[in-house]
């Protein structure tokens, strides 16, 4: 059998049980692990044969914006569509939020209609209602 792309979640950071990274490595390259955003920092892009390979993390908050941010991209330029990117709206946020590190962040919020962008109260990478509230 054959496959245009391998995705696997968990597996992809540096703890003792992550061994995608030298699996990988023994069957194809690794030309990507790990990217400056937040949620989101293990992630791994890399060939195994023909097939390109994604890791992404295990964590779910973090595979869900490395998913819309990074392989959903990917999967509609495989396919020839033309446009790649969300559609974006400047909506001000009812909130203030301390100065970013270096890393791109991405935040669960939803559009309150009363003061702009509400913020979910827990930002923690391991917290799924997160999304589902936005």
């Amino acid at each position: 059998a054959t496959a245009d792309l391998i995705v696997t979640s968990g597996g992809v950071s540096v703890g003792e049980e992550d061994h995608l990274k030298p699996a990988v490595q023994a069957e194809g390259q690794l030309d990507l692990w790990a990217i400056a955003i937040k949620p989101g920092k293990p992630f791994a892009y890399g060939r195994v044969g023909e097939a390109h390979f994604i890791g992404l993390p295990g964590n779910p908050v973090s595979s869900l914006v490395t998913f819309l941010v990074l392989v959903r991209p990917f999967l509609l330029k495989l396919q020839g569509a033309a446009r790649l990117a969300p559609r974006g709206y400047l909506i001000p946020a009812g909130f203030d939020w301390p100065q970013p590190d270096k890393r791109r962040e991405f935040l669960r919020v939803r559009l309150d209609e009363a003061s702009g962008l509400a913020l979910f109260g827990n930002q923690s990478s391991g917290v799924l209602t997160s999304a589902f509230w936005a």
